[in-house]
Formats: structure tokens, C-alpha cells, sequence
């Protein structure tokens, strides 16, 4: 099938949290025999900070952040069979939405796919105008970055005909083990961006518990953290390129996952980190949140912490030995049940299952 695909990043992950995931699915998607065009903006100086070049197995085109740039690729969502638009952009989100809605041909699957559904559906439950609410009804199938039984349930209420969670997962190509890298050692190691649904937990979690280990050492990677008052046992890096992501994970003794706040509480949404994390070796460490287990096993395969005062109790007691058993565990769990490969097949599946649905709709 030709897939329309507009998203905010496939080439960057700079303020883009959603590249690998991205990346990973439809990597997947193409090698089934599906014709990807991308869309992505030229916004956020994203551009300026590739992680990748345009790959063979998508055709991706970089648009100007403008009311012209966006009417043109708009357009092209007339030739496709399956339509994409993805939340978070960043610009025109909502022209986007509505006008692929209206360009796309009626035998075409129409997807709006959400990689944050628990802060879009706090955003729909505050106003029942916005161009989501308007587009549902011509909407055929809600596809999310996560968020299990809640976030179906939500927007099954809301009116979507079907909401299915499509996880993160790991690509084993692009994330695995490697030798530590000196730049990246440390006792804990975490990376991601500073937004304000995360602050408040990243200085809970990690900042807190680096002030009461002054002994041990701790590495912050991500964007807009370079101006934060931190402990002088924290060394901020900026940026981390997805390139550089398999050394900043297998270096640490362990790394730590801080879930965004509406991820926190909905449950049900491992970031990507997760999977990356584990696909490398590394001994993770995460905050807890509902439905962990189904993904990885605690205790034997992640380490769950339920506030700082146990993230530091927890790096105390761990000994390089375990790190390293729980870290292994972690990889033959996830390439066992947690990779791209499974989670294209499921995609693809859908795909497949809905087109068949409309063309006997239309034929009835």
C-alpha cells in the first residue's frame, strides 16, 4: 500500500522524541512491501540536526513551516492508500489533520496515530471544538504510542470507531550492545529533553537522588538542560544523538527511565528509551507506572522505583554483577517480544484487515 505519513521528524531526533519510533515501524512497514513518503516540517532546527540521512526505504520530504508548504503536501495525500497524521508536529497541526482528512480518496484508510495520548486526550476533555473532534467521525482507525486499556477506552467514548496501542519496541540494526564509551560512564545516566511535564519528576528521580549520593557520579543527556542548578556530581551533555544512544546506554551501571507525568499516571506507555535501553544490555532503572510488568519483569529484568529515596537506595545496593544480569535478561526479553519486527506485523495486519472492511462496505 502507498502510506502517507505525516509526522514530525524521521530524520532528526533533536526536540523529537518520536524519531526512533518512527523509524523503527516503518523501517518495518517498507520491507513488507509498503510505499512510505514522509512528511516533516523544516521546524525546530530539527534540519540542522540530523541523526540520519533519507533512507532507501522511505521517500521523505522536508516541507517549509509555512501555510503554502503545508497546503502542497496536503495534496498528495490524494494518491495514497493508507493516510498518517501523527500528533505533535509542532506546526499546522491542525490544518494537517483536517486537510488530509478532506484530500485523502474515500477507499483510503484514514489514520490519526497519537504519540502522546494521555496529554491529547487531556486536551480533548477541555474543549469540545478542537479539529480532533471534528475529524473523528471521518476517521477510521486511532492508533497510539501506548497507553493500554485508559487511553482505548477514552477515545472509544470520544467516538473513534477502533483505538489500538501500537508499543514502542526495539530495532535490533540500530540499537544493541556495545563497548562502554568513557564519555558515558558514570554510576546513572539519564537522557531526555527538559519539558515541563517532566521537570518536576526528572528533579524527584534524578536530581534528589544525585544530591544524596555527592559520592557517585551521573550523567543528564537531552535538550534545555544546560541553564538547570544541578548537584556538581551531575555533568550535563546537551544533546544526544540517536548515533551515540547504544554507548550512553551500555556505559552506565545503570540507566534510569522518567516517564513524562500524563504517562506516569494513564499507565500503559513505555518510551522508547525503555526498549532502547534494554536492547543494548543496560540495567534500567524506572519510575513506576501501571502496567510495567507486561513488558518487562521487575526485579529480574527492570528495576522499579517508586520515588528518589529508592532510585538512590537501589544504585547503592547495586553491584556491576547484577547490573549486568539484569541487563542481559532485559535483551533476551525484549528480542523475544518487544521488537519492530512484531510490532510491523501487527501494523501491517491492521492495515490489511481495514482495507478489506471498507471495500466490502463499499460493494454491499
Amino acid at each position: 500500500m502507498r502510506v502517507a505519513f505525516y509526522g514530525s521528524s524521521l530524520l532528526s531526533s533533536y526536540w523529537n522524541g518520536a524519531a526512533t519510533y518512527y523509524r523503527g515501524l516503518l523501517r518495518d512497514l517498507a520491507a513488507r512491501g509498503h510505499d512510505i513518503s514522509f512528511y516533516e516540517p523544516d521546524a525546530f532546527d530539527r534540519q540542522q540536526h540530523r541523526d540520519i540521512d533519507p533512507p532507501d526505504w522511505a521517500r521523505v520530504v522536508v516541507y517549509p513551516a509555512t501555510e503554502d508548504g503545508a497546503r502542497r503536501v496536503i495534496a498528495e495525500a490524494a494518491a495514497a492508500d493508507v493516510v498518517v497524521k501523527a500528533s505533535g508536529v509542532g506546526v499546522f497541526d491542525d490544518e494537517l489533520l483536517e486537510g488530509v482528512v478532506a484530500a485523502s480518496r474515500p477507499e483510503a484508510i484514514r489514520i490519526f496515530w497519537d504519540v502522546d495520548a494521555p496529554a491529547t486526550l487531556h486536551t480533548l476533555s477541555r474543549s469540545a471544538e478542537t479539529a480532533l473532534h471534528r475529524a473523528l467521525p471521518s476517521i477510521d482507525l486511532v492508533l497510539t504510542y501506548g497507553g493500554g486499556p485508559p487511553v482505548v477506552a477514552a477515545y472509544e467514548r470520544l467516538g473513534a470507531p477502533r483505538c489500538i496501542p501500537i508499543y514502542n519496541a526495539l530495532d535490533p540494526t540500530t540499537h544493541h550492545p556495545v563497548e562502554p564509551d568513557p564519555r558515558f560512564q558514570c554510576d546513572l545516566a539519564f537522557l531526555g529533553n527538559r519539558l515541563p511535564d517532566r521537570e518536576e519528576r526528572v528533579t524527584q528521580f534524578f536530581l534528589m537522588p544525585a544530591a544524596r549520593l555527592r559520592q557517585r557520579s551521573f550523567i543528564i543527556g537531552g535538550n534545555g538542560w544546560e541553564d538547570r542548578a544541578m548537584p556538581p556530581n551531575v555533568r550535563a551533555l546537551g544533546h544526544v544523538y540517536t548515533r551515540e544512544h547504544n554507548a550512553f546506554n551500555a556505559s552506565p551501571l545503570a540507566v534510569l527511565n522518567i516517564a513524562r507525568d500524563s504517562m506516569a499516571t494513564n499507565g500503559f506507555s513505555p518510551a522508547t528509551r525503555v526498549f532502547e535501553a534494554a536492547g543494548a544490555g543496560a540495567c534500567l532503572i524506572t519510575d513506576a507506572w501501571e502496567g510495567i510488568e507486561l513488558f518487562l519483569e521487575p526485579e529480574e529484568e527492570v528495576l522499579v522505583a517508586r520515588d528518589g529515596l529508592d532510585v538512590a537506595n537501589q544504585l547503592e545496593a547495586l553491584t556491576p554483577e547484577r547490573a549486568c544480569r539484569i541487563g542481559m535478561a532485559a535483551l533476551r526479553r525484549v528480542l523475544a517480544e518487544h521488537t519492530y519486527e512484531r510490532r510491523g506485523a501487527q501494523v501491517d495486519v491492521i492495515f490489511r484487515e481495514v482495507a478489506a472492511q471498507k471495500r466490502e462496505r463499499r460493494l454491499a
